[in-house]
């Protein structure tokens, strides 16, 4: 048992693999499957708290790479922690930062200790550990720890991919004891991450090591990293059929909307994904119909909002030819509007197929 912290299956479809469920955590009850904005410095960029909060958020995610730089740990502790310093009082999760020292290219050696890296702000090396890891995020005070992994681009080799889940065990274990063994100020879950590339077998093998270090919950790393859809679904199944029905199962850095269906329907209950407002920040526009820009010559007299019928502040306030005329203008509002709308219609997504399986 993990104080504070508690999950429920209220119900699983009958139709596929998809359930309905509640995360308790000390900063509120999460009801899955979710989809978490990403903070990743611990803002949303181009949107407010309190925007997020209209449009539905649950559960904000924020990076431990980008906050260990730049404010730094102690900055934020004598601050009050993250809720606090963000003025954020629902749940928060925090990422180990192991996926960006890997795929930003600052890592400069691997020991036994963990990993070495050069910061992207000013070239300093920074030394990352799975100790460290952990007391990074006590210091944060997040409710949803994530411990430190290897994270591989797609493409690599089974005997090299093997040996990379031998080294994210070991990590993932000593994680857990400076879990156990440094309690941190606030109540705090830790979850465990099943890496494996694209191989089912070592997924599977993975999963059965993470298991067996009982972590509260358990994510699945190393996918949507650029594989083809066909070899990315039956990875997820396949991982999952491999983890606890009785605790939460995150799927890390999706946000596709026609991923995140299939993914619900293979048992994943938690989602996050910083591509909404990226594409947003593009003019990319999310819709039932399918992703549309706005930028387009066609929406120049346009009335309608950015999708008829859609409950957001910015299809309920504006028309898509206002919408194109800020884009244009490059105003900053555009921003900041466009990402409303996409992160309200992931996280409606995700809601409505919540409800379809508790009203099946």
């Amino acid at each position: 048992m993990t104080p504070g912290f508690s999950f429920d299956v209220v119900k699983t479809s009958t139709q596929h693999k998809g359930r309905a469920g509640l995360l308790s955590t000390p900063h509120g009850v999460i009801e899955t499957p979710v989809f978490m904005p990403v903070g990743t410095q611990g803002a949303v960029k181009a949107v407010l708290g309190d925007q997020l909060l209209v449009e539905g958020t649950q559960i904000m995610l924020a990076n431990t790479y980008h906050l260990l730089l730049r404010p730094t740990p102690e900055v934020i502790e004598a601050m009050g922690g993250l809720h606090a310093f963000m003025n954020w009082d629902r749940p928060i999760l925090t990422d180990s930062g192991g996926f960006q020292i890997f795929s930003l290219g600052a890592l400069t050696e691997m020991t036994e200790k963990g990993v070495i890296f050069k910061s992207h702000l000013d070239g300093h090396l920074v030394e990352m550990t799975p100790e460290s890891t952990i007391r990074v995020q006590q210091q944060f005070g997040s409710d949803i720890m994530m411990p430190l992994d290897e994270c591989l681009p797609s493409g690599v080799s089974k005997e090299v991919t093997a040996a990379s889940i031998e080294r994210t065990f070991v990590w993932e274990a000593r994680c857990k004891q400076a879990y156990i063994d440094y309690p941190g100020k606030s109540l705090q879950a830790l979850f465990g991450i099943v890496q494996g590339g694209m191989y089912a077998d070592l997924r599977q093998i993975a999963a059965q090591q993470i298991r067996s270090l009982d972590f509260f919950g358990y994510a699945i790393g190393g996918l949507s990293v650029g594989e083809s859809k066909d070899d990315m679904y039956p990875l997820v199944e396949s991982t999952v059929a491999h983890l606890p029905t009785e605790s939460p199962r995150y799927l890390m850095g999706v946000g596709v909307p026609e991923d995140i269906d299939a993914a619900i329907e293979s048992g994943i209950d938690m989602f996050d994904c910083v591509f909404p407002t990226r594409v947003a920040r593009h003019g990319s526009v999310f819709s039932r119909e399918g992703a549309y820009n706005i930028k387009r010559k066609e929406f120049e007299r346009d009335p309608k909002p950015l999708e008829v019928g859609c409950s957001c502040y910015t299809c309920q306030c504006y028309s898509r030819a206002y919408l194109r005329h800020l884009w244009r203008a490059k105003e900053y509002n555009a921003l900041t509007l466009l990402s409303i709308h996409n992160i309200h219609y992931l996280i409606q997504f995700v809601r409505n197929k919540r409800q379809s399986i508790l009203t099946e």
